[in-house]
């Protein structure tokens, strides 16, 4: 029996894996050789995908990326000695792969996404059973030492949170999951929503332990339709199977699957609070914070899915180990996702600590297109462009927040020297007011005369009259960035402000001095 490990993952099947699947089935009865397809979670090794792998005595030899047209000599080189010109060698020595730390995505590409014995075969549930043991002031104590920050982008500590919901006194308490990722160049949440959905679902049993909730939603984007049927699919097997009653400890635990309505604004945990509730995504004035007065009122426990995702290892591996990854404060894994115009787009999950020239391109090899690098666009589309001569930087909250950047969800976006930054400027100030909910002025009226300004910039022929545009548009940023309710007109002035500064030339500015 020839055992073969495809990934179902929604990009790969957009590719051709399901293709795949479906011409070696054919071919396979057609010679009448026994063959297993087992349709796993992907590697995120974009680039190979489709990538089909072959149990050997050695491991998982690799071959991709695979069309359905390469089935026969795929085949023929299975059942003979012969070679292939797809053949990687073994799927974990692929450089790409082998010099990753993987903890969220450990068992990425290995498991089929809905096989519980999969999953406790390779660590799953280890962590709840952990957390079952201790009470909820341990279980909270130690994801406050491991050090665990928010992935969503604010970067705020968990266990503070975790800490303030627990002693919040309250009859119902809710765990959150926002899972509307709606960042350009991400996909780890959909990833690990499709790939490995039941650590999500034991992160939040345990979350809900630990500060007394009952009841847990997952806001996925109604974009995410395979993350939503695995989800909801894991949900009632992990019932079924008595995880959500906490290995029958009688602490019940019930979680359900909202799907969001396709407002980029409900990635914002207040906006998607008012979502759930049915009421239209608009961001709610902070104080009360959703740990004190959440969704229908009561403490709520907000985070992102790969936040709650990193709550099992943490449990079942201790807050050292978890705490001996990264640098400063910046402390565990963060899952990268390299897209845009690079030539090795993919998932890269590493400690904190490596710089943006060894991910973009080191793993990422450089432009697809072959053409110098321009720019990298980190945290998705209102994060800052980041030039070249800052790609040394560690990737550490502080250090990217002390040069006006910030890492967000992990997504890097490549740009070569063909992209026009004045024209990325005014996209950005485009993208903010066309998704604004419109409570705050700053946001609402600012974008749509940033949009304006810029016009006014470009159009010019006068140097003096651009040099005036240009100080407007800094000043205006500052308006957005610090008068906005919350971080949608906040962040729109990192883009504006990132390529104004150190691409003048793009905005018809005479010198880097210039945009000083």
């Amino acid at each position: 029996m020839i055992t073969l490990h495809l990934p179902c993952d929604s990009l790969a099947r957009a590719v051709g894996a399901d293709q795949v699947a479906e011409a070696l089935e054919s071919e396979a009865a057609r010679r009448q050789l026994p063959l297993q397809i087992r349709r796993t979670s992907s590697r995120g090794l974009y680039w190979l995908e489709p990538l089909l792998e072959v149990d050997s005595p050695q491991g998982r030899l690799g071959f991709g990326p695979v069309g359905a047209e390469d089935v026969p000599g795929l085949l023929d080189a299975l059942t003979g000695d012969a070679t292939h010109a797809l053949a990687l060698g073994l799927v974990e020595q692929i450089p790409y792969l082998k010099t990753q730390q993987r903890l969220l995505f450990a068992r990425a590409g290995i498991t089929r996404p809905l096989s519980l014995d999969d999953y406790t075969a390779h660590g799953g549930f280890e962590g709840l059973r952990q957390a079952a043991l201790l009470d909820g002031d341990a279980v909270v104590a130690a994801v406050l030492d491991s050090g665990l920050r928010g992935r969503g982008g604010a970067a705020f500590p968990a266990g503070i949170k975790w800490r303030t919901v627990r002693q919040a006194p309250a009859a119902q308490k809710y765990i959150v999951c926002n899972a509307d990722e709606g960042d350009s160049g991400t996909f780890a949440d959909r990833m690990l929503m499709e790939g490995d959905p039941f650590l999500l679902i034991e992160g939040m049993i345990i979350a809900g332990l630990a500060v007394g909730a009952s009841k847990g939603y997952i806001y996925v984007r109604s974009e995410y339709p395979d993350a939503i049927a695995a989800l909801n699919e894991a949900v009632i097997l992990a019932r079924e199977a008595g995880y959500l009653d906490v290995n029958g400890s009688g602490v019940a635990f019930e979680l359900e699957v909202r799907v969001g309505a396709g407002a980029y604004i409900c990635g914002e945990e207040t906006a998607l609070l008012e979502s759930i509730e049915g009421k239209r995504g608009i961001v709610r004035a902070k104080p009360p914070l959703p740990a004190l007065e959440g969704l229908f009122g009561q403490p709520t426990l907000v985070h992102n899915v790969l936040t709650l995702a990193s709550v099992p290892i943490i449990l079942a591996k201790g807050a050292a180990f978890y705490r001996d990854f990264g640098m400063g404060r910046s402390l565990g894994t963060l899952p990268f996702q390299l897209a845009g115009n690079v030539r090795h787009g993919g998932l890269v999950e590493r400690a904190f600590g490596l710089t943006l020239r060894e991910l973009v391109e080191g793993y990422g090899g450089g432009t697809a297109s072959g053409r110098p690098l321009k720019a990298a666009q980190i945290g998705g589309p209102l994060g800052a462009w980041v030039p070249p001569s800052q790609f040394d930087t560690p990737l550490d909250y502080e250090a990217f927040a002390a040069m006006g950047a910030m890492i967000g969800h992990g997504g890097v976006v490549v740009a070569d020297d063909t992209l026009n930054m004045a024209s990325m400027a005014r996209f950005a100030l485009q993208f903010c007011a066309e998704e604004s909910c419109g409570k705050c002025t700053p946001c609402r009226i600012g974008s749509t005369r940033g949009m304006e300004v810029v016009d006014r910039l470009i159009a010019s022929s006068d140097s003096a009259a651009r040099e005036d545009q240009a100080h407007l548009l800094r000043d205006l940023c500052d308006t957005l960035q610090y008068g906005s309710l919350c971080a949608m007109g906040g962040m729109t002035a990192y883009p504006v402000a990132s390529a104004l500064k150190h691409f003048p030339a793009d905005f018809g500015l005479a010198s880097p001095e210039a945009a000083q």
